[in-house]
């Protein structure tokens, strides 16, 4: 039996996320989307690439929630990017309205899926996905530290003139302006980039990936990255659907690993057909905890907010 991924926001990460999926032939797509056309166009359109891409996926647009019933996974995009003149909070309430209106219908067609989550701001919209849901913590995710990982095997690869593929890394803590990219764990062929390069150009790739995501903004000037989330997304539902047990950064619920409790944040989780099999907890240094422990402050007043919100519609 295929597997059915629903994807809810049919925008440019989720449709290219869908793309993905079904070339990869990981199971057929459901794109959801409110406005009018917009899936069913989308879904037409990438049905019809798939005689010259040679995969058998099938895929289905609409605005009916009814397409994601039986979804093994199910990926939220659906939300607003953050404008100009707009705050982190005002971002917050306004996206978290969007989920409000979302999970209730993931919740009664796919009760069973893996919910994993894309809308920003990503550590508070997973938190608040969870709530909403009253699914096991397994079953929610957060898709940002595969991202931003990739971001610094990209830049990392540029700067030592390596292939990609020889180069992992590792980003943990909030996703935004506090990730932390844990240089030790960034390695070519094995080797640290500590040992590669002087402290002063680790800084400057570690930097440049906090700003990964506003760098492509500035050059688009009117629109934000999507073709690198949507392969970060990609990874993940693969890991689901062939249950690879592979160890990958994302935001999970922790409950004091890392010294952390009750908190949404990226870390290291093992992610297999069941969801997050096992938190991996890696040995930091006395500086790689301050630095996590203050990303996870912003995530917990970004949190705190969510309840506040929750409070005041209850």
């Amino acid at each position: 039996m295929r597997h059915l991924v629903g994807i809810i926001g049919a925008g440019n990460v989720g449709a290219t996320c869908a793309q993905r999926i079904l070339e990869r032939g990981l199971g057929d797509v459901a794109l959801v989307d409110i406005a009018e056309g917009l899936a069913a166009g989308k879904a037409l359109d990438l049905s019809e690439a798939a005689p010259l891409e040679g995969h058998e996926g099938r895929i289905t647009g609409a605005t009916t929630y009814d397409l994601i019933q039986g979804s093994r996974v199910v990926v939220v995009t659906a939300g607003l990017p953050r404008k100009p003149g707009m705050s982190r909070s005002d971002l917050l309430e306004t996206n978290a309205k969007i989920l409000q209106s979302i999970i209730p219908h993931v919740v009664s067609r796919a009760p069973g899926s893996i919910i994993i989550v894309v809308t920003n701001p990503l550590d508070a919209m997973t938190y608040l996905a969870f709530r909403l849901s009253g699914f096991p913590k397994e079953r929610v995710i957060g898709m940002a530290g595969v991202l931003d990982s990739a971001r610094l095997r990209t830049f990392v690869a540029e700067r030592l003139h390596v292939s990609v593929k020889e180069v992992q890394a590792l980003v943990l803590g909030g996703h935004g302006d506090s990730m932390v990219s844990l240089a030790r764990y960034t390695t070519v062929s094995g080797v640290p980039i500590t040992e590669l390069l002087p402290p002063s150009e680790v800084e400057k790739l570690v930097q440049r990936t906090r700003n990964g995501g506003a760098e492509v903004v500035k050059l688009l000037k009117t629109g934000s990255a999507f073709y690198a989330p949507a392969s970060s997304v990609a990874d993940m539902v693969q890991a689901i659907l062939k249950d690879e047990h592979r160890l990958l950064p994302a935001c999970a619920l922790l409950l004091g690993q890392y010294g952390l409790k009750d908190l949404f944040c990226g870390v290291p989780i093992r992610l297999g057909a069941e969801g997050v099999e096992e938190i991996v907890e890696l040995s930091l240094t006395q500086e790689e905890k301050a630095t996590l422990t203050a990303s996870a402050r912003g995530v917990r007043a970004e949190m705190d907010a969510v309840d506040s919100l929750l409070h005041a519609t209850a």
